[in-house]
């Protein structure tokens, strides 16, 4: 009996759910006429241009300066490791000729 009556309530709401979507067709796309006409037509009265937001112009130049700061981090890595390769290289150069002797 319970069981019966959880299915009859779910139903119930189910069907007025239902009851209150609206009739339009949901198979019509969102076309140009559909979407970009009533977009138009709500900011035609717009007349203020648009400003640059300062923090967000803040948050760019940041942004930049960070991938400078990275771009000469990694400079400085390659030209370290450059150096320290030339460095092993002197002293096996070394190395062979103490040997050599």
């Amino acid at each position: 009996m319970r069981k019966i009556a959880s299915v009859a309530f779910a139903t119930s709401c189910a069907l007025a759910l239902a009851a209150c979507g609206s009739a339009d067709d949901a198979s019509t796309e969102a076309e140009a006429d559909t979407v970009e006409i009533p977009a138009n037509e709500a900011m035609a009265d717009v007349t203020d241009e648009p400003v640059l937001d300062a923090e967000a112009a803040a948050v760019e130049d940041a942004t930049a300066d960070a991938e400078e700061a990275a771009a000469a981090a990694a400079a400085d890595a390659e030209a370290a490791g450059n150096a320290a390769a030339n460095v092993a290289a002197q002293v096996e150069a070394a190395a062979a000729s103490a040997d050599s002797e």
